[in-house]
């Protein structure tokens, strides 16, 4: 597998502007207390002077249109944010939004498998909704590791798409689940269940204190409009494609996003995405 971005065309499609926006709402609100649990001081060292005191370094790794840039800017209000992505337009949106922010907030056009920064650059390095569309999720990770300095932390959203549930309907959704990510994965060359395995490339990488924690999008923690425009965007970017790589027609696997997002809307209904959330500490040497 040589193409490193098998998802290209859907990730600069416009249903990825919707999906990262509404992927921010329903996730953040849930994520951001295990951010604050890894004990970042807003200073490096806090215990210096002010005028020698290092402002937190933060890396946001596949940063799309800077949704949680613009978050962690504002939960770390004196940090060095740098969010970075492949996707020029979204860059280019993500400057625009951010504006505000002046100098501290910044986005660069970097490959995930070849960051520009020095080894141990960044207190928090993140990656989210990222891992699951790329190949060599373990090579992208280390990467990470590299330059997040020893005592940081790296903070991952590893997508995991045997982690969606929903009640039976007229369509059998748990089928569609099992068996269209696992095609769609071969054929791309990327791990669509790489939620689960990335607790053990953390291991393999020497790093510690490694945390596993969930996300939950369901129908109860979260607005039902909000988890229904993320299933929507993902039908509008993703539909054709997994028609041309799974055994269905493009009717066919639209008729079960449609079951889906119906679902979501209907009060009488329940769904639940859990969206799993892996960290560890980059050790002291």
């Amino acid at each position: 597998m040589t193409d490193l971005n098998p998802h290209a065309k859907q990730m600069a499609d416009e249903s990825m502007v919707r999906n990262l926006e509404a992927q921010a709402r329903a996730i953040w609100p849930q994520e951001v207390d295990l951010i604050l649990n890894y004990g970042l001081s807003e200073w490096e060292n806090p215990n210096d002077p002010p005028s020698a005191r290092s402002a937190l370094r933060i890396l946001d790794a596949g940063c799309g249109t800077g949704e949680i840039s613009s978050r962690l800017a504002d939960l770390f209000p004196h940090a060095h944010v740098l969010g970075v992505d492949i996707i020029d337009a979204h860059l280019e949106l993500a400057r625009e939004r951010c504006a505000q922010y002046g100098p501290r907030l910044q986005f660069g056009h970097q490959s995930i498998y070849d960051l520009a920064a020095h080894d141990g650059t960044y207190d928090l390095t993140l990656c989210r909704h990222v891992l699951h569309s790329i190949p060599h999720a373990d090579r992208a990770i280390a990467e990470l590791v590299r330059v997040t300095r020893p005592g940081g932390w790296v903070h991952l959203v590893p997508e995991d798409y045997g982690m969606l549930h929903f009640q039976p309907g007229g369509l059998d959704i748990r089928a569609f689940w099992h068996e269209t990510p696992a095609r769609y994965a071969a054929a791309t060359g990327t791990d669509l269940f790489v939620g689960r395995n990335a607790y053990s490339i953390l291991v393999d990488l020497g790093l510690t204190d490694i945390r596993v924690s969930y996300v939950t999008v369901d129908t109860v923690r979260v607005e039902r409009e909000t988890f229904a425009r993320i299933i929507e965007a993902w039908r509008d970017g993703y539909a054709e494609s997994i028609s041309e790589l799974a055994t269905m027609s493009r009717d066919q696997v639209t008729a079960h996003f449609d079951q889906m997002i119906a679902d979501i809307r209907n009060p009488r209904r329940y769904a639940v995405w859990m969206v799993p959330v892996v960290a560890g500490c980059v050790p002291k040497r």
